[in-house]
């Protein structure tokens, strides 16, 4: 049988620690990631490459931008991860300054404006991105959904209206479960790609260890031996010797 245990869908990213910034050295390795891009309307700022590394968000690289909105980063990396890209405005808010993205090797552009920092993002250059996207485009109508069936059922429990409630928590059950469908297949059908292990490790991680399974047979070698290919059979082997 199918059974799911729901909690939160993120599983490392669970702490926000910054340690002092440590800019990447320049280098001509093949593995070199390039992050380059425009943010139009910013003239001032801090402008930040992070990514998680054991739990804990860092600082890979940083630039000051002052006067033209062009920038640039780049920095050794070994095989396809999430960065994130973080804009110190110094104003105090720090809602809507980082976009998060899938880095790869070569060229990756990043082109926005700084009134609407993450949602105006354009990025390009990267597979797992694209495909990253696309997830995040079925995911956000799935919210949509269980908001409204969440305000229904609020409103259903205030007027005691036990019936309603109860049809409202089976909807609500119901598409959490298809959600969960909906990203084991997803990984599934892509997992040549380092999306599939990302997305099982932060998305589906507590689901039925038999629809985990379906994603790690399927995965390629490349992928099984990238970053998150490793963490992902790792966590699964885990899971597979406490539930035995």
């Amino acid at each position: 049988m199918i059974s799911f245990r729901f909690s939160s869908p993120l599983l490392f990213v669970l702490s926000l620690l910054f340690i002092n910034c440590e800019p990447s050295k320049k280098t001509t390795d093949e593995n070199l990631m390039i992050v380059k891009g425009r943010i139009e309307g910013l003239r001032k700022g801090n402008l930040f490459l992070q990514k998680i590394q054991d739990t804990v968000l860092i600082n890979v690289d940083s630039t000051q931008v002052n006067g033209t909105p062009d920038f640039q980063f780049q920095t050794p990396i070994e095989t396809p991860e999430v960065f994130y890209l973080y804009l110190d405005k110094e104003d105090g808010d720090s809602l809507n300054d980082r976009i998060l993205f899938f880095g790869e090797k070569g060229q990756i552009e990043i082109n926005t404006l700084l009134k609407t920092f993450e949602s105006s993002a354009q990025i390009s250059g990267s597979e797992n991105q694209e495909l990253l996207q696309e997830y995040l485009s079925f995911n956000r109508k799935f919210n949509d959904q269980n908001l409204v069936l969440m305000q229904g059922f609020y409103e259903a429990q205030i007027a005691q209206n036990k019936e309603r409630a109860d049809s409202l928590q089976n909807k609500i059950d119901n598409l959490l479960k298809r959600r969960y469908l909906y990203t084991i297949n997803f990984a599934a059908k892509n997992t040549d790609k380092n999306i599939a292990p990302y997305l099982a490790l932060t998305q589906v991680y507590d689901a039925n260890v038999a629809l985990l399974d379906s994603i790690a047979i399927k995965m390629t070698p490349e992928v099984r031996e990238s970053k998150y290919g490793k963490e992902f059979i790792s966590y699964l082997e885990q899971r597979k010797e406490i539930e035995n």
